[in-house]
């Protein structure tokens, strides 16, 4: 019996290792011959190690060789700190700060002398967004609230988990473009639905706006959000991978299932200043909720043209919302040149949005809304020092759901379950447990950002100024923001063009034509 056996032992062990040999040949013939790849022409089989190093490269780096703060797009520093906020552990550290004070652009808080006694203190107030302009004003109590992610782009379960932590936390939930799902109205919190130029969830069979759908949506949702552009890809549409169109999200958006969703680049019927605040009226007057507007902003044309129009029409035409994204923006699929290098990132364009509609007195009739990596509450007090009335936040919220920057939300292979479709893998993503997660995190931002403002003598948050904030410029020096962005005249650009309209009025026809002309 045991000779048998040393006899079986020794046959498969023979079989398995002409196997190898034979599917080793097979490989060096495969490597040596194909064309596509030089280094394995040149050293086959020991070459698929170098493609194997560089795949994991990223993690390797990741947890092993980067520093707590050498990291992009977001450093350990930072989502660890969202995790230990998602998580209701705090945020308090030990030892000091990682944080290079002498790195240009590093944020800097003042710190008041006499900081206000906790008895002093004020809840920050909400705001309402289109009251006096619309049948249903949105009261919106949370400074940080859940920007857009569509259902598609993220998970079935992430949309859940998002959807009750919202409504656990008091904040409003953005649909992103992907349309209006069931899972979005499962908690029950406080919806913006969002008009990207595909119009999904909004639109007939032949892909064009349709007013009933608006009318249903604005029995179910807060505000609407007609969407030009996002900070991850100014330009270009949305981009949903054919393996991540469902047969669920083909019936959600109306379109076909397995086939690329790609969203044009713009809306078709919105060419100009013009026709933008026609739709944005239309769609108010339509469905009564306030209608605000998203983009990334690549300069000052876009801002100014805005005011003047809404100047020169009346203020019944303007958005009752901005939504401003910084070019580095990016929680969506997105062409890598985009990604790097279009639109101005929100340090720099939100100050320039917010002196444009103080200039023109619309400040207080146009709410602000800060995107662009905004995780931190440092960044969203920021934000708030600027001029923002809220930050919302796609990443930091993908943290809080477990997300690990594994740089997979297009492959449909997302570990965490967060941005997939592969059932196996949403079953690590336990929407009883991540709905808290999500709901801590958005609570703890609030409280971590009246912290900021009480330690800055502020009462409550919305006290915030730009005087109250300094920027690091080169090692060891800062310039307060105020000085960085003085405040503008308040009105002076509505006021210049009540005079030079004026002045046209009494003007000869001649002089008019002349002022034209110059």
């Amino acid at each position: 019996m045991d000779g048998m056996l040393s006899v079986l032992s020794y046959g498969i062990g023979t079989i398995i290792g002409i196997v190898l040999i034979g599917g080793l040949i097979v490989l060096i013939i495969h490597d040596v011959t194909q064309k596509k790849h030089t280094v394995l022409r040149n050293f086959p089989v020991v070459g698929r190690l170098r493609f194997f190093l560089e795949n994991l490269g990223e993690y390797f780096r990741q947890y092993f060789f980067a520093g707590d703060r050498a990291e992009l797009p977001f450093n350990r520093a930072t989502r660890s700190f969202v995790y230990r906020l998602a998580k209701g552990e705090g945020s308090i550290i030990g030892f000091g700060s990682t944080n290079d004070l002498r790195e240009p652009g590093s944020i800097i808080f003042v710190n008041h002398p006499f900081p206000v006694l906790e008895e002093d203190r004020l809840p920050t107030p909400s705001l309402l967004i289109g009251e006096g302009y619309c049948r249903h004003p949105f009261e919106a109590r949370s400074l940080v609230n859940i920007s857009g992610m569509s259902f598609g782009a993220i998970s079935a379960p992430a949309v859940r988990a998002l959807s009750r932590g919202a409504k656990e936390a008091g904040c409003w939930l953005g649909t992103g473009e992907g349309g209006l799902a069931p899972h979005h109205l499962e908690g029950g919190c406080d919806i913006v639905m969002q008009m990207g130029t595909a119009k999904y969830g909004m639109r007939n069979l032949d892909g064009r706006f349709s007013p009933e759908k608006a009318k249903e949506l604005a029995q179910v949702v807060k505000a609407f959000e007609i969407k030009l552009s996002q900070g991850a890809k100014p330009g270009k549409g949305g981009v949903l991978p054919g393996a991540k169109v469902t047969e669920e999200i083909s019936r959600i958006r109306g379109i076909p299932a397995g086939r690329d969703s790609i969203s044009p680049n713009r809306h078709y019927e919105i060419a100009n200043m013009g026709e933008l605040l026609d739709k944005v009226a239309t769609l108010r007057e339509l469905t009564g909720r306030p209608v605000g507007i998203k983009t990334a902003i690549g300069g000052w044309d876009f801002i100014n043209e805005l005011c003047d129009t809404v100047l020169q029409r009346g203020q019944e035409f303007a958005p009752d919302f901005l939504h401003i994204d910084g070019g580095e923006g990016g929680s969506g699929a997105a062409p890598q040149t985009l990604m790097d290098h279009m639109a101005l990132p929100i340090a720099e364009a939100l100050p320039r949005v917010v002196d444009s509609l103080l200039q023109s007195d619309l400040k207080k009739r146009i709410r602000v809304v800060a995107a662009g990596k905004l995780v931190t509450s440092a960044r969203a007090a920021w934000a708030l020092c600027v001029g923002a009335d809220f930050v919302v936040t796609a990443r930091g919220f993908m943290f809080s759901l477990g997300c690990i920057q594994a740089l997979r939300c297009h492959t449909n292979t997302c570990p965490t379950g967060v941005t997939t479709h592969n059932k196996r893998l949403q079953r690590g993503l336990a929407v009883e447990e991540k709905y808290l997660r999500v709901a801590n995190y958005a609570r703890n931002m609030n409280v971590e950002i009246d912290m900021i403002a009480h330690s800055c003598g502020c009462r409550h948050a919305r006290e915030l100024r730009r005087e109250h904030v300094r920027i690091v410029q080169t090692a060891n020096q800062s310039i307060a923001l105020n000085m960085l962005y003085p405040y503008p005249t308040v009105g002076s650009r509505a006021a210049s063009r009540k005079a030079t309209a004026a002045a046209n009025a009494v003007a000869p026809l001649g002089a008019q034509e002349a002022a034209a002309t110059s």
